[in-house]
């Protein structure tokens, strides 16, 4: 599992797995057009009329005019739908029909945008987002990032910003268009989270944070961002899991871990950084990491996105701006990465930590903490980092010996 390298650099192959989503922007692909399918084109001008029916004995004979025959072709064609807005030709008491061409009438207004909907929290949030460009010596990366504070702090991905704390060119997009230079703040790579911030600007729209503790499976939410290049993008969807461990490595480098909230709108290359919203336009999530079947290539969205959650974003951010680095809880311990345990297996616990002082030791294998199940180390990682400083936590522990399973109870490091 590998994260989507955004860097230009030549020759360096993506992986497969989870993938980070900025990238830089792609050219259009020169392809012929299709050529257009005869079935739905328009009739024939050369088309002759429909054949004559036999009259019943008592009555005139009646010929279908061509004007007719087209119009009943037209009405066949939707006999599954409807046609909104078109108008079918009148017959008069003479025979002939008046023709009604939709060019001359006036085109009619859009609708209102309902309360709640994608679109009015598309119109909402798009002015606080913003579309990020990095030139560095090792190449070029592009990403999104959602402005936090009106004086120019944006939050966005550690690996849309890498390189960029030793120089380089970095300058953000705005909404509106207009571009400006911004510069490195701080980031964190564990985590893969950073903070720029834009230069000699002020009274910008700053979103809003959500509670993405409150979030359930299911519910409606919204993506904004920059993929391949195309700012101010909107996709739609829903949260499709929460809890999501997932680690993703920036091109061999240090790899980031999440406790992801995993959803199927549309995220791709380009949309790290920017914000997933829920329906009241508060950013519940920064998009991240997007799931691949491609063991090669630049990826493409398949239904899986992952977005760190608000509430763990917006702490790190905090501390990235107040003094420039992160730290999280910590139960003091080292884990092992073991694809045949069913939990977290204890490869040593550190003396003097929360661990040791509540009875965990080598070989102990976490379950569960809380009422989450942990069934990788990785789960345990995340779950513990994304808990407050400070907090007690009750963890299943199974010693795998015996089979035998307690309960532990361990308060965590303070900040």
């Amino acid at each position: 599992m590998e994260r989507m390298n955004d860097q230009t650099t030549p020759n360096t192959p993506n992986s497969g797995g989870y993938q980070p989503v900025n990238s830089p922007y792609r050219s259009w692909d020169n392809s012929p057009p299709a050529t257009p399918n005869p079935d739905t084109g328009t009739p024939s001008s050369a088309a002759t009329e429909p054949p004559v029916m036999a009259p019943a004995p008592t009555k005139e004979k009646r010929r279908v005019g061509l004007g007719t025959a087209l119009a009943l072709m037209l009405v066949g064609s939707v006999a599954s739908g409807s046609i909104v807005g078109l108008t079918l030709a009148n017959t008069n008491a003479g025979g002939e029909s008046e023709t009604v061409n939709s060019l001359r009438e006036p085109s009619q207004p859009s609708p209102d945008a309902p309360e709640g909907g994608v679109e009015r929290v598309a119109a909402d949030v798009l002015p606080t987002v913003v579309s990020i460009q990095l030139a560095t010596r090792a190449g070029a990366s592009s990403g999104s990032g959602s402005i936090i504070s009106s004086d120019g702090y944006v939050l966005t991905n550690h690996h849309v910003v890498a390189g960029a704390e030793n120089g380089g060119l970095m300058q953000v997009t705005l909404n509106n268009g207009a571009t400006h230079e911004a510069e490195f703040v701080a980031s964190d790579p564990a985590t893969d989270i950073a903070v720029i911030k834009i230069r000699d600007i002020s009274d910008l729209p700053v979103i809003t944070f959500g509670d993405s503790s409150g979030i359930n499976v299911g519910q409606e939410v919204v993506a904004i961002g920059s993929p391949l290049g195309l700012s101010s993008t909107v996709t739609s969807g829903i949260v499709s899991s929460l809890n999501r461990p997932v680690r993703a490595s920036d091109g061999g480098g240090e790899s980031s871990l999440i406790d992801a909230i995993q959803t199927d709108a549309a995220i791709n290359p380009g949309n790290s950084g920017g914000p997933l919203v829920d329906m009241n336009g508060h950013l519940i999530g920064m998009n991240s990491v997007i799931a691949s079947l491609s063991s090669g290539g630049e990826a493409g969205s398949i239904g899986l996105g992952f977005a760190i959650p608000s509430n763990f974003a917006k702490r790190v951010a905090d501390q990235l701006i107040a003094t420039g680095e992160a730290t999280y809880p910590m139960l003091g311990v080292q884990v092992a990465a073991r694809g045949d345990v069913d939990g977290a297996l204890i490869a040593s616990v550190e003396p003097g930590s929360p661990a040791e002082e509540a009875g965990l030791a080598e070989g102990d294998v976490v379950t569960r903490v809380e009422d989450r199940i942990i069934d990788t180390s990785d789960a345990l990682v995340a779950d513990i980092r994304s808990q407050e400083f400070g907090q007690t936590v009750t963890l299943e522990v199974t010693q795998p010996d015996t089979g035998q399973t307690r309960e532990v109870e361990v308060t965590l490091t303070t900040e």
